[in-house]
Order: C-alpha cells, then sequence, then structure tokens
C-alpha cells in the first residue's frame, strides 16, 4: 500500500481526504483504526480519545447507532502536514429516523502519512428519507457519484 505522505500538495491532499472517506465508508473500525498513529488524539463530537483501540471503541458504537451509513469528505484547506475537510454522511436509527451529520474536521499528520490529532466538530439535522441525497450500495461512494458541491451541500 502507498501511503500518501507530507508535505501535501493540492492534489495529495484531496487524495488523503478520498482515502479516509473510502476507509470509513467501509465501516470497519479496525481499517480505520490502521490511519492513524498508535497514541493519536481525538476531539469528537464532545468525546475525546487516544491511541487505536479507543478509536476502534468509538467507531464500534458509532456504526452500531448509526446505520447505512454514507459518508462524503471535501477537501477545505490544506498546508504542509494539515488538512481541513468538510464533511456530510447519512445514517438512520434503529428507529427508522433519518438524519444527515454535518461537519469539519482538522487533521495533523506524522511525517509517515499516519494521522496523530484529528478534532472533530459534527452537528445533526433530521431528515426525511425521501430527502437522502446518498444513495450508492454501502462502502465506498462511486467515483461517478456527485460530491457535497456538486449536491448543494
Amino acid at each position: 500500500m502507498n501511503i500518501i505522505t507530507p508535505p501535501f500538495t493540492r492534489e495529495t491532499a484531496i487524495q488523503k481526504a478520498r482515502v479516509a472517506e473510502d476507509s470509513w465508508n467501509s465501516r470497519d473500525p479496525k481499517r480505520c483504526s490502521l490511519g492513524y498513529t498508535e497514541d493519536c488524539f481525538w476531539r469528537n463530537r464532545s468525546e475525546f480519545v487516544t491511541g487505536r483501540q479507543e478509536i476502534v471503541s468509538l467507531l464500534t458504537r458509532k456504526w452500531a447507532k448509526e446505520l447505512d451509513y454514507r459518508l462524503i469528505k471535501e477537501l477545505w484547506s490544506f498546508t504542509d502536514n494539515y488538512i481541513a475537510v468538510r464533511f456530510a454522511y447519512e445514517w438512520h436509527d434503529d428507529s427508522g429516523n433519518w438524519f444527515r451529520s454535518y461537519g469539519n474536521e482538522n487533521w495533523d499528520y506524522a511525517d509517515d502519512g499516519l494521522m496523530k490529532r484529528r478534532f472533530a466538530s459534527i452537528n445533526d439535522m433530521p431528515i426525511k428519507e425521501e430527502e437522502r441525497k446518498f444513495h450508492w450500495p454501502l462502502g465506498s461512494r462511486p467515483a461517478d457519484h456527485p460530491g457535497l458541491s456538486e449536491l448543494g451541500l
């Protein structure tokens, strides 16, 4: 596997965001955790975690609650070892209530290309099922599926 390392260019920052999106859309906590340093620090909403095992635990809880999860990330800004993205994801709870969650993430990368710090701010908005915009089969977003800007998000 070829890991994208800093310093980032616009092209490699976009690639890094897409790799992260694909990893999260796998909904595989262990796979996702491999993109982070062993001692990675996260702020996710109001939760603070450190290390891959805590990341796996957080993501396991997340995807047990957020069913049929589909995510799109879009590069916002970058420099050297830092990337900022905005994102949206759609999911439903176990009662069938649909949500679109919007957020921003700030990423800090180690020289080896693994993320060492992640700061995420996220807000959930209830939506009706017919308002959904993310309709691909579970897993990675197809290359021809519109991104956030194309969807007007």
